[in-house]
């Protein structure tokens, strides 16, 4: 079995002042203004956005597409975003976009609804909309079908590990799991149950049975039929802990070893995500390491310098 890697640097504790204001900002409720601050910071130079693309009339649900201009047969990371299933919102996270798609990566960034509007089955049922729709829309938007890829932090990484190990949600649009390229977990919740009875969101989400909570458990379909993973976390994660990431390392190891762990000492659970940002890009190598997960799938081939 493949050791997990880790990484340790100085520009963390340098970083650190930087972040507890992200972390100050966030327990405020002040999100919308912190994203505003690092989309803010994000490269615009030779990237073309669409915005506002419906992909569900019937639920009213759309999406963003972040492609490198002239894009062709480049790979598409389809990002699903966190907020413990019950808030966000896709404009938050342009620089997500902006930071892949300066490196040639078409990025996908959709909405979902959320809880209490829907539960497991609603919000699973527009995320494998929004893949679909990348898939049927691969070569207008410059990018390839074989090359598509799903990442997510926090619950979208639950979501987007759900897509990549339970068969069902792919399968209505005539899709399976090792159709995707990959996918690349941050900070995801893969391994929760059972879920703690003062968890009112979870049990709302999830319900309140053993059996109903392993329905939302990527870890649970782990059979060897999934497509290639990076997991990425942080040890200093107070929200999601570490052990998801390892159980779910554990799990593919065992099964066929196409999976990578990178933990990341010293840092917490926003921090990883925001590393994707310019100023913050310091405190983690989050970028660097999805690019080098994408460029390793053989039809892939981003550039690894900023434009």
């Amino acid at each position: 079995m493949t050791l997990p890697l880790s990484y340790r640097s100085s520009s963390i504790r340098l970083l650190r002042p930087c972040l507890l204001l992200v972390v100050m900002l966030l327990l405020s409720g002040c999100e919308a203004t912190l994203f505003a601050g690092l989309n803010a910071t994000d490269q615009h130079r030779a990237i073309t956005p669409r915005t506002d693309v419906v992909f569900d009339s019937e639920h009213r649900l759309a999406l963003d597409v972040y492609a490198p201009a002239q894009a062709s047969h480049a790979p598409i990371v389809v990002f699903f975003y966190g907020g413990t299933w019950v808030r966000g919102e896709r404009a938050w996270y342009r620089f997500v976009g902006t930071a892949l798609a300066a490196h040639g990566v078409i990025t996908v960034i959709p909405d979902y609804r959320k809880y209490p509007q829907v539960t497991l089955d609603g919000f699973m049922h527009d995320a494998a909309d929004a893949v679909a729709w990348a898939h049927a829309h691969a070569a207008e938007i410059g990018g390839s079908p074989d090359d598509i890829f799903v990442m997510g932090h926090s619950a979208g990484g639950q979501i987007a590990a759900l897509l990549s190990t339970d068969p069902q949600w792919l399968a209505a649009h005539g899709m399976k799991p090792t159709d995707l390229a990959g996918f690349i977990g941050l900070a995801g919740c893969y391994a929760f149950v059972p879920v703690p009875q003062d968890d009112a969101i979870m049990l709302g989400v999830f319900g309140r049975t053993v059996e109903q909570q392993r329905r939302g458990q990527p870890v649970s379909y782990v059979r060897g039929a999934e497509p290639p993973m990076l997991l990425l976390q942080g040890t200093d994660d107070g929200e999601v802990e570490p052990s998801n990431a390892i159980s779910l390392y554990r799990a593919t190891q065992a099964v066929h070893g196409d999976s990578t762990l990178r933990t990341y000492p010293g840092v917490g659970h926003e921090a990883l995500l925001f590393a994707l940002s310019r100023p913050l890009r310091g405190g983690a190598p989050t970028l660097s390491d999805v690019l080098a997960f994408i460029q390793s799938h053989p039809h892939a081939k981003p550039t690894t310098t900023p434009r």
